[in-house]
């Protein structure tokens, strides 16, 4: 009979093969946000001030990252809630800058002062992205639920651009903002920013409303415009247009160039909640077997290593994944595009993601990027 102890060395040395370097930390700093945005997928609390809900204790982001240095860390992102009404935010982005990381901030803008902007731009490499989801107040105060956040958003923008920071614009798109894709484009153009990103709502929050095509957008019509965008409206343009929708609909040529998102970093990301918990992403706010432990209590070493639900992704991604997903040729790239979103419909991790299992009822998945499918090929 094997020496036990035998085996359980084996096994742990085959686990710590597995685990592959942690290169970023997705800091949820607030629970609370400035603004009510109507498609919210982690559905902060209204918090005008940042003083009425729990924020990140700035000793508890400092003790994440020292201890995730020596595991690969490379850059931090910072979003919330709301990240700049944390109300150390500008000791925050000290620790980060004395490490040397790559510094990725969300925010609504409405904070950003020329203070703030001149505080991000001393870090290295900065990436800043703004809300920005309409060409008007009307539109845009609308989904965000407070009157003015417009104007003190595009004033953000304008901060950044003069501290030299070109930051990406970012628009969710909705049944209320669509026929604006082109005005944002150009006002984006107009404010300095270095690029677009066009966010498909997610039905997790207050995004769950968005599925039924009244105030949300159909999956045919995220289709027509995704391809719109990349296609007629990025050759007008000198930004970079980034349509955030799965990569099995984006054409080979776009694919291969390396343009947008669409490459899933969940093997070397890891969540820090304002509660002070590790988790999956900031979806450990609503679904409590998604969060592995308490920064200062548990070694992050010791959560990025054991984790059950780590382990089980690295094992099983993206050989069990299932529906189309399990099909897509894309998989080894893409994922499942989005565990968190794809857990909170079901509990499960291997179920397929909603946009593609929408888009395959409606005879609408690319066929020549499904594995039991003719040769083809889409540019």
């Amino acid at each position: 009979m094997p020496d036990q102890r035998i085996e359980r060395a084996e096994g742990s040395q085959r686990m710590s093969q597995m685990v592959p370097p942690l290169n970023q930390l997705y800091f949820y700093l607030t629970e609370g946000c400035n603004l009510a945005c109507r498609h919210c997928w982690l559905s902060p609390k209204l918090d005008p001030d940042g003083d009425q809900y729990p924020t990140l204790p700035v000793a508890l982001f400092e003790v994440a990252i020292k201890q995730a240095m020596p595991l690969g860390l490379s850059g931090v992102k910072l979003t919330g809630g709301e990240p700049l009404i944390h109300p150390k935010f500008c000791e925050l982005l000290e620790i980060v800058r004395l490490e040397d990381l790559q510094l990725n901030i969300e925010t609504n803008g409405t904070r950003c002062t020329p203070e703030v902007a001149a505080e991000i731009a001393k870090s290295s490499r900065p990436f800043v992205s703004v809300s920005l989801d309409g060409a008007d107040a009307g539109t845009h105060d609308w989904v965000r639920g407070v009157t003015g956040c417009f104007e003190e958003a595009r004033e953000g923008v304008r901060n950044l651009v003069a501290a030299d920071i070109r930051p990406q614009i970012i628009m969710s798109l909705m049944r209320c903002n669509v026929d604006q894709v082109e005005a944002v484009i150009q006002m984006a153009e107009r404010l300095g920013a270095r690029s677009v990103k066009f966010n498909v709502v997610q039905p997790t929050g207050r995004g769950e409303r968005f599925r039924d095509g009244t105030d949300g957008l159909r999956v045919t019509e995220l289709i027509e415009l995704g391809r719109r965008v990349e296609t007629e409206l990025a050759s007008d343009t000198q930004l970079e247009l980034i349509f955030d929708y799965p990569l099995a609909f984006r054409g080979l040529s776009r694919i291969a160039s390396g343009e947008g998102c669409g490459v899933c970093g969940i093997f070397g990301i890891l969540g820090v909640i304002a509660s002070g918990h590790y988790a999956l992403c900031g979806i450990g706010q609503q679904v409590p077997e998604l969060v592995f432990g308490r920064v200062g209590v548990d070694p992050v070493e010791q959560v990025w290593g054991e984790a059950p639900v780590l382990n089980e992704l690295r094992a099983g991604l993206p050989e069990r994944l299932e529906g189309v997903c399990r099909q897509c040729l894309m998989k080894y790239r893409c994922l499942g595009s989005c565990v968190a979103q794809n857990y909170y419909r079901s509990g499960r991790l291997w179920e397929p993601f909603w946009f593609c299992e929408e888009a395959e009822k409606l005879g609408l998945f690319p066929a020549s990027r499904l594995s039991n499918s003719p040769t083809g090929q889409q540019r």
